[in-house]
């Protein structure tokens, strides 16, 4: 039973390992800025460490549970989803009297009076390895009934992420050197009265059950083309997904994302919201080209920030990526296997909902390195293929496109060479 526990354990601490991401995490720091006569005033800054995963709509929600009877008197840049029990209360009425309120970021557009730096973007937080700029989120909170120095003030205990769903695992809260920050002017700094970080990982193995996408491939070289596995996302919507060109998608807000976020596929013997397709093109003599592929198949969900994270030896020399935005991931400095391909900002940034516009494209353009470059074995696909941070499903290595049977060109090769020898002798004997 023991030995059963441990490898539990050592399952889901290997699932929230990233090996194409190994340092990637999201910090919740916390600066109180300020004492009240029954509190304190503190900035809460959320980073997105991430190379490739972001947190797309409907956003973060952050939750925690007080060590005390805390209470938050109010917020900027943030709000709680709900009020609780504040009836103890006469005049002033907090914002929210939960002991394990939840938090969420405001919507764009709010009052200026309400808002705060880097807070208001609807909870959507890109990954830092795209838009290190936009990857922070952060809101004001006043605290009430809680230690009021440093020796009294008592830590909030677990907390929780959904970014926007499950798959995020926050650690304890830890006490770190206080946070110093530079005046408008730039020219004093000054230092918050403490400071406690918050770090969170990402396991796909707690997101979901089944993968959320799939690749597959096809070659210049091969007429036959290698499809993702059946129900490789899982066949628990195939009694509720939707045929192609059928009447159901003319009806007026099929396009509406639910609020529990219920998919609505169309209908493919893989059953995947997403696929990838990676396509061998061509083969120059000093380089090979490549077109990568990505089709939506949910009629409920647009990508406003997708990413594509690929690993192939080959992209260690890449020449040219044509319609994509391209990043090498290096985690391991040895090591130069790892790209990171996303859109670009303002032409195909945005994936849209399955249909005749859901899909964007770019070709690849590598410089082939003569020691190692090969079509034999499959090596002209990728190793690993993550969509928005989480892992597609390949196809089994046993069907990808293999190169033409070489053995009609032997045995042309022999029957000529028999007809060269035959032509050698009667010339002799002659």
């Amino acid at each position: 039973m023991r030995f059963v526990i441990s490898a539990l354990f050592l399952f889901v601490v290997a699932a929230a390992y990233d090996p194409l991401d190994p340092n990637g995490n999201l910090t919740i720091k916390w600066d109180i800025v300020s004492w009240t006569p029954d509190g304190y005033v503190a900035v809460v800054t959320m980073n997105n460490f991430q190379m490739y995963r972001h947190i797309m709509s409907p956003g973060w929600t952050l939750g925690w549970t007080w060590a005390k009877k805390e209470v938050i008197w109010s917020m900027n840049g943030a709000q709680t989803t709900e009020q609780g029990d504040c009836s103890q209360f006469k005049g002033n009425v907090p914002h929210c009297c939960k002991k394990i309120p939840t938090v969420v970021d405001l919507l764009p557009g709010v009052p200026y009076n309400q808002q705060y730096s880097n807070c208001c973007k609807g909870g959507v937080l890109p990954a830092w390895g795209i838009d290190p700029q936009s990857a922070v989120s952060a809101f004001q909170i006043s605290v009430g009934m809680a230690g009021t120095s440093n020796k009294t003030v008592k830590l909030p205990k677990n907390f929780t992420l959904l970014g926007p769903g499950p798959g995020y695992t926050c650690g304890p809260a830890k006490v770190v050197p206080s946070t110093t920050f530079l005046t408008q002017d730039r020219r004093r700094k000054t230092q918050a009265l403490m400071t406690w970080n918050v770090t969170c990982t990402y396991s796909q193995f707690l997101a979901r059950k089944n993968p959320s996408c799939c690749v597959s491939f096809s070659s210049f070289y091969n007429e036959t083309i290698t499809p993702c596995p059946t129900c490789a996302c899982g066949c628990q919507n195939k009694n509720s997904c939707v045929k192609s060109g059928s009447k159901v998608l003319k009806r007026a807000g099929v396009n509406t994302p639910r609020k529990d976020n219920t998919p609505l596929l169309q209908c493919t013997h893989h059953m995947c919201p997403v696929r990838v397709h990676w396509h061998a093109k061509v083969n120059y003599k000093e380089y090979w080209r490549v077109k990568v592929s990505i089709i939506n198949f949910n009629y409920r969900m647009n990508y406003t920030l997708w990413s594509l994270a690929v690993q192939h030896p080959n992209l260690n020399d890449v020449t040219q990526v044509f319609s994509f935005d391209y990043k090498p991931l290096v985690p391991y400095e040895s090591i130069n296997d790892t790209g990171m391909f996303y859109g670009m900002k303002f032409y195909n940034d945005l994936l849209m909902e399955a249909g005749p516009f859901g899909n964007v494209q770019s070709e690849v353009l590598l410089r082939k390195d003569k020691d190692t470059f090969t079509l034999k074995q499959g090596w002209a696909f990728p190793r690993k293929v993550y969509f928005n941070g989480d892992e597609c499903m390949l196809p089994p290595p046993d069907t990808y496109p293999f190169l033409p049977n070489s053995a009609p060109h032997q045995q042309l090769f022999s029957g000529l060479a028999a007809i060269a020898a035959m032509v050698f002798l009667l010339v002799t004997v002659w």
